[in-house]
């Protein structure tokens, strides 16, 4: 018989004869085991809860408490499995049945075979291993279930109370014990308190689940205090032993149900700013357009295109016809985009279309509109002009340019012939004196037109960070008759920055020097 050390488990051996116990200590010693003797049943049970030996070989008749009496007391103490196997020199058949009645678990006659002894041992701890696992198995499931936020329930066919972990104390304030053994249905409110039998029944008689094996479900759930509260509940079932049970895993969802009524209450607060954020931009959208888009702008003469990369734009183009019939048009390009923007340039249109209507010069124009910024603008904001009055009696122009692109004059092939550069500060950042409100005057040919743009025009970039630039701007001025100009750049511009969107307001006029046959 090979030795086993590695198990190094307890046997209790129980025997009134010296010579016997002297024998197995010998023996089990030898095949690696941990052996514990006594004397008699009584001193048996003693040793049993003093050591929690893992086996035991018990004589059946000894003095003070004979091995029966003894197998039972052990049976009773005993908080785990624990093999108890007979050793007796009674092997007729009441005694064996008296031996497993006790408790006993094998039954071996005495003179003990030793070979059979190895046999049995060796089957007991392969059980004993078994059981090992199974308990330590058991152990890690009642840590994870015992730890568990979600509360989990066990109840049987007829709505009883099996078993649940501490988290359902925790939900409901019910401690385990005023739980087990009554029914599930004491942790609902009605009118489930009164119907959840029914649904059991109901289950059991068709199959037809209202919750089982649904996912989640938010049922209401009944504090131990009368209190009502949200509860998110998922059941199963299996059968055990041939009966089914049910297994319920539920959330209290108090505080998420509660955060997300206020969510709900501030996005609808949010909707309602949103609507009443809508409603005034609309308003002041209407003013802007209502401003930027009047008749004059239909001048035959004025071709003119604004592309916003807001909701509003910070360009305005703008012209008129003076009593004389002068033709006053006017680029304008505040700091900024969207609405901010836009109302910047209100004061601005408001003094170039009352001035220019009547005849104003331009130098008194320009003045007017930088004092206007100045008086009503905060600091840090600004408008770049640039402002144009012709006179096609006298086929002159005058020009003031300050802080916007180069103005351009085209000939009739729409070859630049002439490049005005902006020498001028924006209006709105200082006062001016009368040099720095005077325009340029120079001599125009009918067949000449004026190009004015914002800086959004050459520095929109395509995918690979290119600018526009004034090139690709003059060669599609110069590819284009004279009225498609205006289209031909827009055209030019969109298919350079392809999909991608301007970063800047985009605004375009080409203007006609006078009249073309």
């Amino acid at each position: 018989m090979a030795e086993r050390d590695e198990k190094q488990l307890k046997v209790l051996v129980v025997d009134d004869t010296a010579t016997n116990r002297q024998i197995l200590q010998v023996f089990l010693k030898k095949l690696g085991f941990i052996v514990i003797a006594a004397e008699n049943g009584a001193q048996a049970v003693d040793k049993f809860q003093a050591e929690q030996p893992d086996l035991v070989l018990m004589d059946v008749m000894m003095p003070i408490m004979d091995g029966y009496e003894a197998t039972r007391r052990i049976k009773e103490i005993s908080s785990r499995w624990v093999p108890v196997v007979f050793l007796s020199a009674l092997d007729k058949e009441e005694n064996l049945v008296a031996g497993l009645d006790a408790g006993g678990d094998d039954y071996l006659s005495k003179p003990v075979n030793f070979v059979i002894l190895d046999a049995k041992l060796r089957s007991l701890m392969r059980t004993l291993d078994l059981q090992r696992q199974l308990d330590e198995q058991g152990k890690r499931i009642g840590a994870i279930t015992d730890n568990l936020v979600d509360g989990v329930v066990n109840i049987d066919e007829s709505g009883i109370i099996q078993w649940c972990n501490p988290a359902v104390e925790a939900i409901f304030g019910y401690l385990q014990s005023d739980l087990v053994g009554k029914n599930i249905n004491m942790l609902m409110p009605e009118p489930y308190h009164s119907q959840h039998d029914g649904y059991i029944a109901h289950y059991a008689a068709s199959g037809e689940a209202k919750i089982l094996g649904r996912g989640q479900r938010l049922v209401r759930g009944l504090r131990r205090t009368g209190e009502e509260f949200p509860l998110e509940v998922g059941v199963s079932d299996m059968l055990v032993s041939g009966k089914r049970q049910f297994v319920g895993v539920m959330r209290d969802v108090s505080e998420r149900v509660h955060s997300e009524k206020e969510l709900q209450v501030t996005a609808q607060r949010l909707q309602i700013y949103h609507d009443a954020q809508e409603s005034q931009n609309q308003l002041a959208e209407d003013i802007v357009k209502r401003q930027m888009l009047r008749r004059e702008l239909t001048d035959p003469h004025v071709h003119h295109w604004v592309a916003p990369a807001a909701n509003f734009s910070g360009d305005i183009v703008a012209a008129v016809r003076s009593q004389n019939g002068d033709l006053y048009v006017m680029l304008a390009d505040a700091t900024g985009h969207g609405l901010g923007a836009a109302i910047c340039t209100l004061p601005v249109l408001s003094v170039f279309y009352s001035l220019a209507e009547s005849g104003a010069g331009l130098a008194w124009i320009i003045t007017e509109i930088n004092r206007q910024l100045k008086a009503t603008m905060p600091i840090g904001r600004f408008v770049a002009a640039t402002v144009i009055c012709i006179d096609h009696q006298r086929a002159e122009a005058e020009i003031w340019v300050g802080g916007t692109p180069d103005l351009l004059l085209i000939d009739e092939r729409g070859v630049v012939k002439a490049s005005i550069r902006a020498d001028h500060l924006p209006l709105g950042i200082d006062d001016l004196s009368s040099d720095e409100a005077s325009p340029q005057r120079i001599a125009i040919s009918p067949t000449d037109q004026f190009v004015i743009f914002s800086d959004g025009v050459v520095e929109a970039t395509n995918s690979l960070e290119e600018q526009f630039g004034f090139d690709r701007m003059s060669a599609a001025l110069a590819s284009a008759p004279r009225q498609q100009r205006l289209e031909a750049v827009q055209d030019a511009l969109v298919k350079h920055v392809g999909s991608g969107t301007p970063h800047d307001d985009i605004s375009l006029l080409v203007i006609d020097c006078g009249e073309v046959a």
